[in-house]
């Protein structure tokens, strides 16, 4: 096949296609727009790159369309060609999005755009939003808006800062009532809550569910609740590797009950072995914190939550 006719079959024919060809399906509630995770059991794929790119989230396999035929079918690249030649005419479901579009400020910088947004208050759309549908109780919230951690989102949503080592924000976890998302131009590193110098480091897959853990455990004084926003970037990395290293650390994969979750425990304890610190795995009765906090307020079983404290 000519160089060119490989290039027009990669343009013609997404990732989507061979998967949804393949038996997996998109879980809506986990995608945004930029990452399509699919799933097929216990098989994770995330598509990237509007279509063109994607990465098991179980291993480190990734690459294009062609990678991708192969990986499934245990084929080389030949055949692999083959596989997505016969998908040309194939049509994949189209992912639906609740999440609104948009208009951010032309050339407004990741700093800006956060300093321009207003801190949560008490009867805002971001606190109702957080209280009523997520359980969190007023003094997690309170505390995480003293700690300048939150931001008043679009249509009632939660923005959840992330920050480089220096403490700047770089981007944010978005989450709304229908939709999830990361900050546009952002750059994905910790959600930091809990005592910047505190020995225990409970590490969950987003920011709701760190705040989350934070009012099941009342506030632990010894504990820094942080967020890697459900990636694992060479930023994410440096950072927990940082915290990891510091003198008597304890990190904690308080990860989904899941087995993405159970992915990034691994890899958390890897990285325990790596710079010598302890470990330990943390899982909730459900998938994650936020429905097993959820569970408990149903329950009636929720105790009384003490302010946090910021180092």
């Amino acid at each position: 096949m000519e160089k060119n006719d490989i290039e027009e079959l990669r343009t013609r024919v997404g990732c989507a296609a061979v998967l949804e060809h393949q038996g997996f399906v998109i879980d809506r509630k986990e995608s945004t727009r930029r990452a399509v995770k699919f799933r097929r059991d216990d098989d994770i794929i995330i598509v990237i790159h509007d279509g063109k790119g994607w990465f098991d989230a179980r291993s480190d396999a990734k690459g294009d369309v062609f990678a991708l035929a192969g990986y499934l079918h245990r084929v080389g690249f030949t055949d692999a060609l083959a596989v997505v030649g016969d998908l040309v005419a194939f049509l994949p479901s189209a992912p639906t999005w609740e999440k609104p579009l948009r208009q951010t400020q032309t050339g407004a910088s990741v700093a800006d755009r956060w300093n321009h947004r207003k801190r949560p208050w008490r009867a805002s759309a971001t606190w109702s939003y957080l209280r009523q549908n997520r359980a969190l109780p007023w003094q997690v919230i309170s505390a995480a808006i003293d700690a300048d951690v939150l931001r008043e989102g679009p249509y009632g949503s939660m923005w959840a800062k992330h920050v480089d080592e220096a403490g700047a924000v770089i981007g944010w976890e978005e989450r709304g009532l229908d939709w999830r998302g990361f900050s546009t131009g952002g750059v994905k590193a910790l959600f930091q809550f809990g005592m910047n110098d505190a020995r225990r480091i409970c590490v969950t897959e987003a920011a709701i569910d760190a705040l989350s853990l934070t009012a099941l455990e009342q506030t632990r004084s010894d504990t820094l609740y942080v967020s890697t926003g459900g990636g694992w970037s060479p930023m994410t990395a440096q950072a927990l590797e940082t915290l990891a290293s510091g003198e008597g650390a304890w990190l904690v994969a308080a990860t989904d009950n899941n087995v993405q979750g159970e992915v990034f425990a691994d890899r958390l304890r890897q990285m325990a072995d790596k710079v010598g610190c302890d470990f330990s795995r943390l899982r909730p009765r459900c998938e994650d914190w936020n429905e097993e906090l959820k569970e408990r307020r149903e329950r009636g079983e929720l105790p009384h939550t003490r302010a946090a404290h910021q180092g």
